[in-house]
């Protein structure tokens, strides 16, 4: 059976999200951190938390994500990952915010192949025990950037290439290139996950022909069901209105307790109605509703008029 996966996103697929989605749906094989950073010392801050914690994630599921331009910060966070009893840990080459490609890192590493590859080589001569997955575009620049890591991809000990078909300059525009993922397809012996653009059913059937493992991104936060439609569960796809309220409720509340209250919240809320308001009949009238918002209540307001005024589709 194909492997499917939650790519990740920076603001919205954090543990609250992951859990909650697990809680209400199915489907999903592996789930993919939101990438960490500022790992700067053994037993960092930053990695004490509930976000990879293993009290509150399942370590057999879900793939913590580095985004660093540092092998030392690398191997520091794979072994901080191993001794969690994660089972794989993952390196950001594809974020494609120029904030973060600018400064040689997520898919500006594409840009700079010499120094990347020698990184990726300190990094598999110091890690053991524990997968090392990559995730990337077509470069940052241009689309023939990855040919220049075809074959460090062949020959270091990378378990599996997560490939988005885009270059980084393009960020989410024009077309995910499936043309260009096919040709690299038998170029490059390391598994190849498709990642981009996969919005539907049909899409999906498209993209399974060339790859065994697909990783949802933006067609999973618009349809939670995706995942499901795709495995052709269809007694876990009645009453969908209802199952997704109970969804988007208990987020809500969960991201209110760990935030202590706070209307901060409000807008991470948003940023999945950016896409979730799409399996709605009227998506427009939908995110006119919860754009408005800035405290709880209106919040908690508009949710209901949602679910009470518009059709799941």
């Amino acid at each position: 059976m194909e492997t499917l996966s939650l790519a990740p996103f920076q603001g919205i697929t954090d543990v609250v999200y992951r859990n909650a989605f697990q809680k209400h749906f199915g489907g999903i094989d592996k789930f993919y951190t939101p990438f960490f950073t500022g790992i700067q010392k053994d037993n960092s801050k930053s990695l004490r938390g509930e976000e990879i914690s293993p009290e509150f994630n399942d370590v057999k599921t879900v793939v913590p994500q580095i985004l660093s331009n540092h092998a030392d910060e690398i191997i520091r966070f794979a072994n901080q990952c191993k001794s969690f009893g994660y089972k794989e840990f993952n390196l950001n080459m594809g974020c494609p915010f120029p904030r973060v490609a600018n400064k040689t890192r997520g898919c500006g590493l594409m840009a700079d192949p010499e120094r990347t590859t020698a990184m990726l080589n300190e990094v598999c001569m110091h890690v053991d025990g524990i997968d090392f997955s990559i995730k990337c575009r077509l470069g940052y620049y241009s689309d023939e950037e990855i040919y220049s890591f075809v074959d460090t991809f062949n020959t270091l000990p990378i378990s599996e290439i997560i490939l988005h078909p885009r270059i980084g300059k393009q960020m989410y525009t024009g077309e995910a290139s499936l043309e260009k993922f096919q040709a690299l397809i038998p170029l490059i012996n390391k598994p190849l996950v498709y990642n981009g653009d996969v919005f539907d059913v049909e899409k999906y059937n498209v993209v399974s022909k060339m790859s065994q493992a697909v990783a949802l991104g933006r067609g999973l936060l618009t349809n939670p069901f995706l995942a499901e439609e795709i495995r052709m569960a269809p007694k876990n796809l009645t009453e969908k209105k209802a199952r997704l309220h109970n969804f988007v409720v208990d987020l809500y509340v969960e991201r209110l307790r760990h935030a202590g209250g706070s209307p901060k919240i409000i807008g991470s809320m948003k940023e999945l109605w950016k896409y979730m308001m799409n399996i709605f009949d009227d998506p427009l009238n939908v995110w006119r509703k919860v754009k408005k918002v800035n405290h709880l209540d209106e919040y908690e307001q508009a949710v209901e008029l949602i679910f009470n005024e518009h059709n799941v589709l």
